[in-house]
């Protein structure tokens, strides 16, 4: 396994305080997309397309704080306690894969192990623990 990184939602305000983490540890982002860069799979307004669908700060030695907002319609309605995921780098397509069938058990499955449109292979779920956990292998990892 290559890293765990934690994953932070929030509502509508991501690019605010991401901007803050940056501020206080440094760095540049090493990702930041929108919704509006995705493929188009359902219509959106303009507001929810100018959200932030992934940023990434690396910070210190290894370790990448990750996030997203959450608008409305695209997942579950965030509460306390379920706005941040786990998010686990692994070393191989294969490791993802065993990954990710290990923690669903008894747990519920958010989106399947498939290729990303972003060139990432991709999943995600909510262990039966009620944590939620992103597993992904870097298909194309000279981005």
């Amino acid at each position: 396994m290559s890293a765990i990184n934690p994953y932070l939602s929030f509502k509508d305000n991501t690019e605010e305080a991401f901007k803050f983490y940056k501020s206080v540890f440094g760095g540049e982002f090493q990702t930041i997309m929108r919704f509006k860069d995705m493929p188009p799979e359902q219509p959106m307004s303009e507001d929810t397309g100018n959200k932030i669908m992934h940023v990434a700060l690396p910070i210190g030695k290894g370790t990448i704080l990750m996030g997203s907002d959450a608008p409305e319609g695209f997942g579950p309605p965030l509460t306390v306690g379920n706005n941040f995921s786990i998010a686990i780098s692994t070393d191989s397509k294969e490791e993802a894969d065993r990954i990710y069938k290990n923690l669903s058990a008894g747990g519920q499955l958010t989106m399947p192990m498939d290729n990303a449109p972003w060139g990432s292979y991709f999943g995600m779920l909510t262990d039966k623990f009620r944590v939620n956990w992103m597993v992904s292998f870097d298909q194309n990892p000279q981005r």
